[in-house]
């Protein structure tokens, strides 16, 4: 099976295309617009959570808004790589733009919690591909050496739809409606779809669509599927909504369980075409960055999510400006996103950056552990931009990396993989912090205000409690929040600890580039 699947990787079409400068700054722009979108409406509904849950009577569910789009997400991740590989990366990119404005513009027109959750579902397979694309496509069209620094400018535009996204949506609550940032992405959406249609490069021949569709891995992708959606639904739900020990919640963990093993025994041993080549994980660094990927997602998305509910619920701030004290995050994060991918285009090392910021990243962690109910914004800011300054040294960075270290062949399967894992880990931290949170709130909360903890994305009324009953809700949430914080340091934590097994594989760095056209030139 080893060498049938190495014989059929060979014959996939080589879509590297090395395009001239003007037109691969054309296919830089659609493509960092197209990262904008996906991430305002990935970010912007971390916002919409409390009106959302109040307009459709949703206080008990309304998790489910994030944790349905971090699935699916999760879910057909996996499978982006191998369909780019069999039908062009232009094809499906596309195909998932149409979808997200698809998706967006019935989640603004939903009449019920049911729909928008289906929809925030299929917006996640949406987003899961266009992240994934995007970078693949930016590996098509620009050499590994300069990978670091494209790469990294789009991580800038990641970080200011992370910024805009709570903004926007902010904007039209006070304003308008939680439906009007749909509204507005939809048809932008929609644009960006026809302009990547129009810009990017045709890369792929045409294929025969019954023979290639079944070159795709549908038995591993089933199992892969169930098994994600059985565990991460008993992780949410374990705890708080059912007890640990219901037959429900350990039916689900036992056959997610069983559906793993199964996937991996898939992919090991029948795949023709696999989605995750276990070949990939012989190699330590690879491996290691791997589980990095899965580490920084579960620290992120918890963060993400958690943090405007810390404003709102503990700091007493309004929906505005909880969205704002998100930006030093997010900017700090998009500056040295694009900074960290200049210097290692131009040094041609990796490490020292993502050891930094790692570090940099559990540090800002571990202070927001001190944060209470009075802590100044001062404080507040200086460890979240701890943070984004971590993050923006590591997402992208450690993308490049896993890049460098793996064959032409393999690096479409290992970026979707490294999404996958991201996005698991986004949708796992999320559902261990939202059982942390909602456990924490309930044993912190008297017993006449145990209704609040039904929900950990609700804001509660303070104006029909006492003032007593104020400070109890307020030191409840603060309690909540800190154990998710405390959380989210131990992950980031042993990421920090793998980047010491990592190799620095040293590309040729930008300056000897320069210097040895300059040395021809001369001879």
């Amino acid at each position: 099976m080893a060498k049938e699947t190495k014989d059929l990787e060979a014959a996939i079409h080589d879509q590297t295309n090395l395009v001239p400068l003007k037109q691969r700054l054309v296919i830089f722009f659609t493509l960092a617009s197209c990262m904008f979108l996906c991430y305002v409406d990935q970010n912007g509904i971390t916002v919409l959570l409390p009106s959302i849950a109040k307009d459709l009577n949703a206080a008990d569910t309304i998790a489910w808004a994030g944790t349905s789009a971090l699935i699916a997400n999760t879910v057909f991740q996996v499978l982006y790589g191998r369909l780019s590989d069999l039908f062009g990366r232009k094809k499906i990119f596309v195909a998932c733009m149409v979808l997200l404005a698809i998706s967006d513009l019935i989640c603004g027109l939903t009449p019920n919690k049911e729909v928008l959750y289906v929809f925030r579902g299929i917006s996640g397979v949406a987003n899961g591909g266009i992240v994934a694309l995007v970078n693949m496509i930016m590996s098509d069209v620009v050499t590994l050496q300069q990978r670091g620094k494209y790469q990294g400018i789009i991580g800038s535009f990641i970080g200011l739809g992370n910024a805009a996204g709570p903004l926007i949506a902010a904007a039209f609550t006070q304003h308008s409606t939680w439906r009007g940032l749909f509204y507005l992405n939809a048809p932008l959406c929609l644009i960006a779809a026809g302009v990547a249609a129009w810009t990017l490069p045709q890369s792929m021949p045409k294929v025969n669509f019954r023979e290639t569709i079944r070159k795709v891995d549908w038995i591993g992708l089933f199992f892969s599927t169930a098994a994600i959606i059985l565990i991460l639904i008993a992780i949410s739900d374990g705890g708080h909504g059912t007890p640990w020990n219901s037959a429900e919640t350990i039916s689900m963990l036992v056959v997610g369980s069983i559906c793993a093993i199964a996937f991996v025994i898939v992919e090991w041993k029948f795949a023709k075409l696999p989605m995750m080549p276990l070949e990939m994980w012989k190699n330590k660094s690879v491996a290691f960055m791997l589980v990095q990927s899965f580490l920084l997602g579960m620290n992120y998305y918890a963060l993400i999510y958690y943090l405007p509910l810390y404003y709102q619920n503990v700091g007493g701030y309004d929906v505005m400006k909880s969205a704002v004290l998100i930006l030093p995050l997010v900017l700090v994060q998009a500056a040295f996103s694009a900074l960290g991918g200049q210097y290692m285009s131009f040094i041609g090392h990796y490490i020292e950056v993502i050891l930094i910021g790692f570090a940099v990243w559990t540090l800002g962690s571990g202070l927001l552990v001190s944060l209470g109910a009075d802590s100044s914004i001062g404080h507040i800011c200086g460890f979240i931009i701890m943070v984004g300054f971590g993050a923006g040294c590591t997402f992208q960075t450690t993308n490049t990396a896993m890049q460098a270290h793996s064959p032409k062949s393999q690096r479409a399967i290992v970026i979707s993989n490294r999404m996958l894992l991201r996005q698991l880990g986004g949708a796992v931290g999320l559902a261990i912090s939202s059982a942390i949170s909602g456990n924490v709130l309930a044993s912190s909360l008297p017993a006449h205000l145990q209704y609040i903890a039904e929900s950990t994305f609700a804001v509660p009324d303070l104006n029909t409690v006492s003032a007593a009953d104020r400070r109890s809700i307020s030191t409840a949430y603060a309690n909540a929040s800190r154990a998710v914080f405390i959380f989210c340091v131990a992950v980031i934590g042993v990421a920090l600890v793998l980047t010491f097994f990592v190799k620095d594989r040293k590309e040729c760095p930008e300056k000897l580039r320069v210097w040895r056209v300059m040395v021809e030139r001369q001879t």
